[in-house]
């Protein structure tokens, strides 16, 4: 069996005994059913990370994907293409490959128009399709692979199930197709939950190391008012603290996707008929934001035509409308593109965007190969035959001693309130193990741009606090073993920040103990 070449050894061994695994797995189970499993493995080890987009139906998933792409990729209406679950990665030029359930996979021809959104399916029907491919230049896909979802309570059962299938929640197999999830919801619902419930799984325990929530159409919440962030903010910010959903998710963000995603793609034209609307007279443009109906087609003496006004409201929804119309009366949005900046800067997408670049990009390489040791695990539960002993064992060597699944164990336990630390403790442990994310920086509570020096003593400083708390006769026994996974992690830190590297890194391989100040043997 020929696998794909991994990259070069990373600093972390987990990587690449993940790979020798699948690698020894091929060798096991060569020409027998399950070679396409494992071979598909392993060329996923090598793909950028997969997110899924999930959520209830109407939720704003595919609204949202165009927002983190910055182009209008996924149909938001009610088309067919809406029905089928779709990949969208980095490509070298725009195409749409449809893999239908039966078959070798076809490109698609252009629809009528022509446009990204219009796509034939080429005399397929929706129901014949597995799932589409679109392939678009695009820096936003080039670090992680979008799969749009339909909705998960769809009033059709197939539909539903075409998702949970993608998800690895459908009930047959524990495998999942997508590394990580950006869940959507309005607000807490009991789909919600039980849904969160299930996709929370990794090799050892039910963790939420892959899972991320977002309060979608968070404008809707203040009902369209200029501060409907502000409130959408505050629910989101209870949602954080509320113990069900910190074992469900890493974090919970607000998100006015709509206004994110026409921010993004925001056209001159709009920006004068904004300011045209900006400029009326201020009893009149209240009269006509009172109502949908009312603002598409009213009479008035503003001179944008309702075609013009309904086009807007499309795009921007109510709070879009007030908001860049108060930008653009109050001096601070003079140009298209300060005001696409302005609602962009609103609408809650950067700190989405941070979230998937520390918590999902920056530890992709543990999130890849734990769904590589999911599918392996479902191979050998699945054919246990008499060769397979040895990978089990090396299975069940790397789950229970890989340190990333221990820094996200305990992760998990920080969030539960089970450890007997104090808050500062607690604070500061989870931004060691990539709670807030993945950088040495990050990590240690610094600036990015901090110079390498200060790195290398905030490791010390932080290793040395963690050697004390493991040895001090106070600790109970959970607490000394957090410690020592602390300690653990800050050694790597030390070593990847020593004055004189290239560039600050976490080096999780195995090493030397350091001495009390902190030095190397």
């Amino acid at each position: 069996m020929t696998f794909p070449p991994g990259p070069p050894a990373g600093l972390s061994p987990l990587p690449d005994a993940v790979r020798a695994l699948v690698r020894h797995a091929g060798q096991v189970y060569e020409g027998s059913p399950a070679m396409p499993q494992l071979q598909s493995v392993a060329q996923r080890l090598n793909e950028p990370l997969r997110v899924a987009i999930a959520g209830r139906i109407k939720a704003g998933k595919s609204t949202l994907l165009n927002a983190l792409v910055g182009q209008e990729l996924a149909a938001t209406d009610a088309g067919e293409c809406t029905r089928i679950v779709t990949w969208y990665r980095d490509g070298y030029t725009y195409r749409v490959v449809a893999h239908p359930r039966s078959g070798s996979p076809r490109p698609l021809p252009p629809g009528p128009s022509g446009g990204v959104l219009d796509v034939s399916l080429g005399g397929l029907r929706a129901e014949e399709i597995d799932h589409l491919v679109v392939d678009w230049p695009s820096t936003a896909l080039s670090t992680m692979t979008l799969v749009d979802t339909p909705g998960l309570d769809s009033l059709s059962v197939e539909l539903s199930r075409r998702t949970e299938t993608t998800l690895g929640t459908d009930g047959e197999d524990d495998q999942s197709e997508v590394d990580a999830v950006i869940y959507l919801m309005r607000h807490v619902h009991g789909s919600d939950v039980r849904f969160l419930e299930t996709f929370r799984n990794d090799p050892a325990e039910r963790r939420p190391i892959n899972t991320i929530a977002v309060l979608g159409r968070a404008d809707e919440v203040g009902h369209g008012r200029v501060d409907a962030l502000e409130s959408a903010a505050r629910i989101a910010a209870r949602y954080r603290q509320d113990p069900r959903l910190q074992a469900l998710c890493q974090t919970v963000l607000p998100v006015a996707g709509l206004l994110a995603a026409t921010a993004a793609t925001l056209r001159e034209a709009e920006f004068r008929a904004i300011t045209t609307l900006a400029r009326a007279d201020e009893a009149e443009l209240e009269r006509l934001l009172v109502t949908a109906t009312r603002f598409t087609h009213a009479e008035t003496g503003i001179a944008v035509d309702p075609a013009t006004r309904a086009a807007l409201l499309d795009r921007f929804g109510f709070f879009g409308l007030r908001l860049s119309v108060r930008l653009v009366q109050s001096g601070v949005a003079t140009t298209a593109a300060v005001l696409a900046r302005e609602l962009s800067a609103r609408a809650g997408l950067a700190p989405l965007r941070e979230a998937l670049t520390g918590r999902f990009a920056g530890r992709a390489d543990v999130l890849k190969a734990r769904s590589a040791l999911l599918a392996v695990d479902a191979v050998l539960q699945r054919w246990p035959v008499p060769a397979a002993a040895g990978l089990r064992h090396e299975y069940e060597r790397i789950t229970a001693g890989a340190h990333e699944f221990a820094e996200i164990r305990l992760l998990d336990t920080l969030r539960t309130g089970a450890l007997m630390l104090t808050d500062t403790e607690k604070a500061a442990a989870y931004r060691v193990l990539g709670g807030d994310g993945a950088a040495p920086a990050t990590r240690l509570g610094l600036d990015p741009q901090s110079p390498a020096v200060d790195l290398y003593r905030a490791a010390i400083a932080a290793l040395n606090q963690w050697q004390r708390r493991a040895e001090h006769p106070s600790s109970t026994r959970d607490v000394r073993e957090a410690a020592r996974v602390l300690v653990r992690t800050c050694e790597g830190l030390v070593l990847g920040t020593q004055p004189g590297l290239s560039e600050p890194r976490l080096t999780l391989a195995p090493q030397p103990r350091l001495t009390a100040d902190g030095m190397l043997p």
